[in-house]
């Protein structure tokens, strides 16, 4: 009796077949992509300025964050949820107080002659240890300041908030609370 052989399998289109499942799986998957801050680096200065104009120290707002996320502003322990108000005061000023910024009186388009805006700036500095979300929180927040500001002048003077603004009463707006942030290279000053 003659032994009959089984029939091969053709495997010549399975390396195909499988090419073909892994672009599949590739073009089908998601991929998550994490949403960073939206900001705009200062350009690199062209010459080195020697003669920096010096700002009085009433005029920055401090916030510190520790390596065990501890915020302190202003020389005293805050939680993030009490910072947004913290610098609202602050960038709104008052000139009574002599804690709070000096003011500069600005030609301003659509706002008039002699408008006052506050010489503020918000300097913020990180330790290396900071984890990254109290760093998102803290940004936030200083953001969320300056926009609470804008919609409420934007309110005040054209109905409307600062986004549904046209560009021009935004720029003027802008240039009443002018966003300025100063972030400090992180140190390694906690635990």
């Amino acid at each position: 009796m003659a032994r009959r052989e089984l029939p091969e399998i053709n495997a010549g289109s399975m390396a195909d077949i499988a090419f073909l499942l892994l672009i599949f799986f590739l073009v089908t998957t998601t991929m998550d992509t994490d949403g960073g801050l939206t900001r705009k680096l200062p350009p690199m200065p062209e010459e080195q300025l020697e003669d920096l104009p010096e700002v009085k120290q009433r005029n920055v707002f401090e916030v510190l964050v520790n390596a065990n996320d501890q915020l302190l502003v202003e020389g005293q322990l805050m939680l993030v949820s009490e910072l947004r108000e913290a610098a609202k005061e602050f960038i709104v000023s008052n000139p009574a107080r002599e804690d709070l910024p000096e003011f500069k009186l600005t030609d301003i388009e659509l706002m008039g002659k002699d408008y006052p805006v506050s010489k503020q700036i918000i300097s913020l500095q990180n330790d290396r240890g900071t984890s990254y979300e109290m760093y998102i929180k803290v940004q936030n927040e200083l953001v969320a300041a300056y926009n609470d500001l804008r919609d409420e002048l934007g309110n005040t003077k054209f109905g409307a908030n600062f986004d549904d603004l046209t560009e021009e009463q935004r720029d003027a707006i802008k240039e009443v609370y002018p966003q300025r942030i100063s972030e400090a290279e992180p140190k390694s000053i906690g635990n």
